[in-house]
């Protein structure tokens, strides 16, 4: 079996827990069709480069994949059909890479980097004027 990087953009207009359920479809037709996925992600709700279908934004999804290449036709089949996905993308890989993808990691820097911040600036101004004079 080979292994493959899966990406697709779906629908702005579709909630979060409906791209959590293509998802799951995803993978659950992988796995009848003989292979396994080992990661998930969801990236969010992003600016598209370019207008698909006259859409600015898209949920996109990353999917790590071992499966035959009967497998991959098969699914890429099935998501040429499904209405709320706009885009897809699959690349054959090496090996798997079990760590997260480089857009999770900076979503989390940031936001460890504005905890910091956060905690700092209400660490400064906290107790300076309470019960002091006018």
């Amino acid at each position: 079996m080979a292994y493959y990087e899966h990406v697709f953009i779906a629908r702005p207009e579709i909630s979060p827990q409906q791209v959590d359920a293509l998802v799951e479809e995803v993978t659950n037709t992988v796995k009848e069709l003989g292979g396994a996925t080992s990661r998930t992600e969801y990236w969010g709700l992003r600016n598209l480069t370019y207008r698909i279908r006259k859409n600015r934004k898209g949920h996109y999804a990353l999917i790590n994949i071992d499966a035959p290449t009967s497998a991959i036709a098969e699914l890429e089949r099935r998501l040429r059909i499904n209405e709320d996905i706009m885009r897809f993308k699959t690349i054959r890989v090496e090996q798997l890479d079990e760590e997260p993808s480089p857009i999770l990691a900076r979503r989390d820097r940031d936001e460890r980097r504005r905890a910091r911040r956060d905690g700092r600036d209400g660490d400064e101004g906290g107790g300076e004027f309470e019960g002091g004079e006018e």
